[in-house]
């Protein structure tokens, strides 16, 4: 891109003159720069009034914009750094070791989506100071990799492990210690032997992979980078952080991939680090008020920059504010010219890629983004895991959707076994949250998750595939959470004539029920696990323990041998009848008793077999939907998204 062919003749005067209050600034700049040059001799030149896109001199601070654009995002340092490092186009610095000679208008930077750090640095401090955060650009010294947005080595955040909590210690002393798990001396000697003559061979490969790496940087602690730092305070923000332009990512001030600082800067004054940055930025004082640390340009009376935890020193000889004080004899020289957000409309910022789409490369991985609306099926981004840290082997995909009529909003395959779950927004028609399968197909192995709180039935999960079926529940009066149905194969004569489904339902081989402990009812008579086999005609009742038991009681209905089974018949005999009965209760050991419960337990299979089709049949309009939903995707436009309502508007004249 040729910087010198852009366009100025619509930039307003003030971008191509200056007026008598900034050529005074200009004035008592130059008189700072001299006297940093004379009492600093060893250190580089500062960056304090280059020209701008017009070839005027402008002071550094003249060039922050505050702005705050309307948009609900750019709220938050964290909207506002995304916003940045999609929109703009990375551009290296001429020279890496020296800051440019130029520093364009944030609005120029905005209108041509480019620049190098120092132009993402300021429109990103313009938009922070906007929204009110304590925020400065900063002129410093970062590595090869942050200078030149190589990520190829940093692991994705998407698949940063959260740190790992220590375990807190037993405070009982008086525990019982267990005694350690015995170990043979004869097989530790044979392990430090095999250790030992492993030794040559590992100092080999470790010396090979010290030949692989890549040799240090001879420019480090030379590159020249810019960055913003936000200062605690406003917007409650609670400890001081570096935020990379580049990539939008916050950094710990203690960051070692920022080797030192020169200056900072925001839109009413300009400091001077006087600190030693040999360690790096760790050790830095950010106390602005502080004049060992920060030589500061222009004095003021207030302390806006202060940190909140340390406070001032009460002197008589405080810092007061001088006559050619700029927070008050230039402040019209800092108002902003242009508003930052008449040439940012709501197209652009939810279209900020200038390229279509932004690739970012990780160690082991790829990030892909794209703007809403920009493809067919509302994708928006997508993260490609690899095996190798060349890329050459895929282990898993996630895809993201945005504004899709059926909720769908993520999406992960899993390379290796090609299983693809599907995650939903609350919402969906079916109450589906989420959805895992190999193919939309009938009876290939599919587990549903509902948004069970929705639901009548309490189901939060499904499992069905050819042979079974298995359904977990949450929160039901009947304490029932786990229900497992096995199938047995249709009958083949009617699958190969074309029956469908329906016509030809799997056969039930048996269904088991498990229910929780409810503490209304003795333990003897609340059930825990149910299993009706079906095809054998038994059913298995199994009851909770006491807490002082250790062999449940139960009861087993079996078919009499020789009897044919009859509709709607109960009969029972001690023959039929097997169970064992350390109950408490006497009524467990009346006929009675047992004939009203096997009674009970027939109708309620009856109904469980009902259940069971209907649950097939769930599962069958489920993949019809999806089905229907992936193949004809439509995507949502929001009342309020008017920039895509007009394109809609104008594709239809």
């Amino acid at each position: 891109f040729d910087w010198s062919s852009i366009d100025t003749s619509e930039l307003p005067s003030s971008y191509k003159t200056n007026s008598w209050q900034e050529k005074e600034l200009l004035q008592l700049a130059d008189h700072f720069f001299q006297q940093y040059t004379h009492l600093c001799p060893d250190r580089k030149p500062l960056f304090i009034y280059p020209v701008n896109e017009c070839g005027v001199q402008k002071f550094v601070s003249t060039t922050v914009r505050p702005t705050l654009l309307p948009y609900p995002d750019m709220y938050y340092w964290s909207g506002c750094a995304s916003f940045v490092c999609d929109y703009l186009i990375m551009e290296p610095l001429k020279c890496p070791i020296t800051p440019p000679s130029s520093l364009f208008s944030p609005t120029t930077i905005v209108k041509y989506q480019r620049g190098n750090c120092f132009d993402f640095a300021v429109l990103l401090c313009s938009l922070l100071i906007g929204a009110g955060y304590d925020a400065y650009c900063v002129h410093g010294y970062a590595t090869l990799e942050i200078c030149s947005l190589d990520q190829t080595q940093e692991v994705c955040p998407w698949l940063r492990k959260p740190p790992e909590v220590p375990e807190e210690e037993d405070p009982n002393k008086y525990r019982v210690k267990y005694p350690l798990e015995p170990q043979s001396k004869f097989e530790l000697q044979q392990k430090a032997r095999k250790e030992k003559e492993t030794e040559p061979a590992q100092e080999e490969e470790t010396e090979e992979e010290e030949e692989e790496e890549p040799k240090q940087d001879p420019l480090h602690g030379l590159r020249v980078h810019a960055w913003v730092l936000v200062l605690p305070g406003k917007r409650k923000v609670p400890e001081t952080f570096f935020i990379n332009p580049f990539t939008g990512n916050p950094h710990s001030t203690t960051d070692e991939c920022f080797l030192g600082i020169e200056s900072i800067w925001n839109d009413r004054n300009y400091w001077v680090n006087m600190q030693d940055c040999r360690k790096g930025c760790k050790d830095l004082s950010f106390d602005l008020t502080d004049p060992f640390c920060w030589e500061i340009m222009f004095l003021e009376s207030n302390k806006s920059s202060q940190l909140p935890t340390e406070s001032a020193k009460e002197d008589t000889n405080e810092m007061v504010s001088d006559p050619s004080n700029a927070l008050e004899q230039w402040g019209p020289c800092m108002e902003p010219s242009i508003c930052l957000a008449s040439l940012l409309p709501t197209a652009e910022y939810e279209n900020p890629f200038s390229l279509g789409k932004k690739v970012i490369l990780y160690d082991k991985a790829k990030q892909e983004k794209w703007a809403a609306y920009a493809n067919e099926d509302g994708l928006v981004e997508r993260l490609t895991v690899y095996a190798d840290s060349d890329r050459t082997e895929e282990l898993e995909v996630k895809e993201w959707f945005k504004h899709r009529e059926d909720l769908l909003y993520m999406r992960e395959v899993d390379k290796q076994t090609q299983l693809i779950t599907d995650h939903f927004e609350p919402g969906h028609p079916l109450l589906l949250k989420a959805h895992s399968y190999t193919s939309l197909e009938p009876e290939t192995g599919h587990t549903v998750e509902f948004y069970h709180t929705a639901r009548v039935d309490g189901l939060w999960k499904r499992f069905e595939s050819a042979t079974e079926m298995t359904e977990y529940f949450v929160g039901r009066e009947d304490f029932l959470h786990t229900r497992h149905i096995e199938f047995d194969e249709r009958d083949k004569k009617m699958e190969k004539a074309g029956a469908t489904a329906d016509a030809n339902p799997r056969p039930i081989v048996q269904i088991k029920e498990y229910f929780h402990r409810n503490p209304e009812k003795p333990a003897d008579e609340d059930i825990e696990e149910r299993i009706f086999m079906v095809i054998d005609d038994v059913i298995q009742v199994t009851y909770h323990l006491e807490l002082h038991d250790t062999i449940a009681s139960q009861v087993v209905f079996s078919r009499v041998i020789g009897r044919e089974k009859r509709e709607d018949e109960i009969f029972l005999s001690r023959e039929n009848t097997v169970k064992y009965q350390p109950w408490s209760s006497e009524k467990h050991k009346n006929m009675l008793h047992l004939y009203d419960l096997l009674w009970e337990l027939r109708a309620e299979q009856k109904e469980l077999k009902q259940q069971v089709r209907d649950s097939e049949a769930e599962m069958l309009n489920i993949l019809m939907v999806r089905k229907d939903e992936e193949a004809n995707i439509k995507l949502s436009v929001s009342m309020y998204g008017t920039a895509k309502r007009g394109q809609e508007q104008e594709a239809m004249v």
